[in-house]
């Protein structure tokens, strides 16, 4: 995978190749129920909620409110498809990976309808739904697929007495919550590992997007999967997502999101049974330019990296700190990089960006801006709203921004740039780290010795030089301090979703 979120490995985005399909813009929305033992139901409660899209403001369908009873009925079908004896459980582990690969082939198969759906939910260019998510989610499922009949254990050295071995369980009921900003992608990062590595799943997603996930149900069934072995709950936080993290018959919970709400999951867990959690949360990432870097790249890198997907990414290149040799020219072609940035509507293939998801994330990022213009930095372009669009907001860049500033501290989610100035090496490390996060960050220089300097002092789970939003599904993924616990992707993440077991054999002593 070149990427997940966005960009191609030197920052430049993903242009149209001919022959693309069209999107499906009036496209009927066919699952809309809650998803348990490969059969769609009616949320025991009866309520439902409305998803909107984001673009025009329109109600796109009404989806059923699963809350815990709901919840409790996924569960039960997961325990059961997990229990000794079951289809599941009896399968041969290549049988797991085929039937991953044929989900693949139908997302291949279906990528247009699922594109549309992603960006109608979302709001995201089409253009990047197809190529860069759908993409991204193909690639895992393929990548999982051939690690399930590869799982093993060791043999361990002993006395010649005994004879020691390990074997790699799945875990059992895993649960899965994960975010709006890249809903289908998100799914599979979590799905992959969990069902290669032989477990089940009830899977949340997001409230503002569940349309994808939902999808994805008819497919589990169509792929072939038996009945609970992927369950599929749409509501909202306090109820659905609380009644999975509570749970005391889920054994894993996997989280992506908030720092806020990733405390309450955890912290759920450990009242509850103790399960498993990985979380993968919040970044305010530090994305540092040395004066002999290639200017241009830089720029462009970190335009993506901070403009990419409406801003809404947890890898945004959001505190941009600039040597101050070439700090003016680095602003000046950074302005001129965000006002050429198209915005518009997401099924139009020059459009790079497209609304903020809801009302609540716009008016935040709105509030940031102004603190940003009240604090001292020094607005260079953007800095509003579209006038008369909704939830568009303009690109925007603030110079002479300092660390006490909130869009320095803060992790906006939105399209808006904090260039930072810095003087030295040793400077700009401490002021990379001071902050409470660590999930990604960037060097550009010339230097391969200053590089590896750097990008071994920085607290990060993942620092890129000289690209930026490089992801790899081979590559583990997870962040250091509340930027979370655990990794995903890569083989990494096959020890999130296994236990490990030691079995240990007394030889006989008799003489043969």
């Amino acid at each position: 995978m070149t990427t997940t979120n966005g960009t191609t490995e030197n920052g430049q985005t993903d242009r149209k190749p001919p022959g693309l399909p069209r999107p499906l813009p009036n496209l009927e929305i066919q699952h809309h129920q809650i998803f348990i033992n490969n059969e769609w139901h009616q949320s025991v409660s009866g309520r439902k909620f409305p998803v909107y899209n984001p673009t025009t403001g329109n109600k796109i369908c009404e989806v059923e409110e699963a809350d815990k009873a709901d919840v409790d009925k996924a569960v039960a079908a997961a325990r059961a498809a997990f229990q000794r004896g079951s289809p599941w459980r009896q399968m041969d582990a290549s049988g797991r990976g085929r039937l991953l690969h044929k989900l693949a082939d139908l997302l291949e198969r279906d990528r247009v309808v699922l594109a549309t759906l992603e960006s109608m939910d979302t709001g995201k260019p089409f253009l990047h739904s197809f190529l860069v998510d759908l993409e991204g989610c193909i690639r895992t499922l393929r990548y999982y697929a051939g690690w399930a009949d590869k799982i093993q254990g060791r043999t361990v050295p002993v006395d010649d007495t005994f004879f020691c071995f390990t074997v790699h369980e799945p875990i059992g009921v895993c649960g899965a919550i994960t975010p709006w900003n890249f809903p289908l992608l998100m799914v599979t990062w979590k799905m992959g590992p969990a069902l290669c590595c032989g477990n089940t799943l009830v899977l949340k997603p997001a409230e503002q997007t569940p349309l994808t996930a939902l999808y994805m149900g008819s497919l589990i069934t169509e792929a072939g999967f038996p009945p609970g072995v992927v369950n599929i709950v749409p509501g909202y936080g306090p109820t659905a997502g609380a009644a999975i993290s509570h749970h005391s018959d889920i054994d894993k919970v996997a989280f992506t999101g908030s720092t806020e709400v990733g405390k309450l999951i955890k912290e759920a867990a450990s009242r509850s049974n103790l399960k498993r959690v990985t979380l993968e949360l919040g970044g305010k990432n530090p994305c540092i330019v040395f004066a002999d870097s290639d200017l241009e790249l830089a720029v462009e890198c970190v335009h993506q990296g901070v403009f990419f997907n409406q801003g809404q990414c947890c890898t945004a290149a959001s505190r941009v700190f600039v040597e101050e040799q070439v700090y003016p020219e680095f602003v000046r072609r950074s302005v001129e990089h965000a006002k050429r940035r198209l915005v518009g509507d997401p099924f139009d293939p020059k459009t790079e960006q497209g609304p903020q998801i809801d009302q609540e994330q716009f008016d935040k990022i709105v509030e940031l801006i102004q603190s940003g213009k009240e604090e001292g930095a020094k607005l260079e372009c953007g800095g509003s709203p579209m006038a008369g669009r909704g939830l568009f907001i303009k690109p925007t860049v603030f110079s002479e921004v300092t660390d006490d500033m909130r869009i320095a501290k803060e992790e906006i989610f939105g399209p808006v740039q904090a260039i930072l100035k810095f003087k030295s090496t040793e400077d700009v490390i401490k002021r990379a780290n001071s902050t409470e996060y660590g999930l990604t960050a960037a060097v550009f220089t010339g230097s391969l010795d200053k590089a590896l300097t750097v990008a071994s002092a920085l607290q990060s789970g993942t620092v890129w030089v000289n690209c930026y939003n490089a992801l790899h599904v081979q590559a583990p993924f997870g962040g250091y301090k509340m930027s979370g616990n655990g990794r995903e992707l890569g083989e990494y993440a096959l020890t999130e979703y296994t236990e490990v077991k030691t079995v240990t054999i007394k030889l006989s002593q008799k003489k043969l």
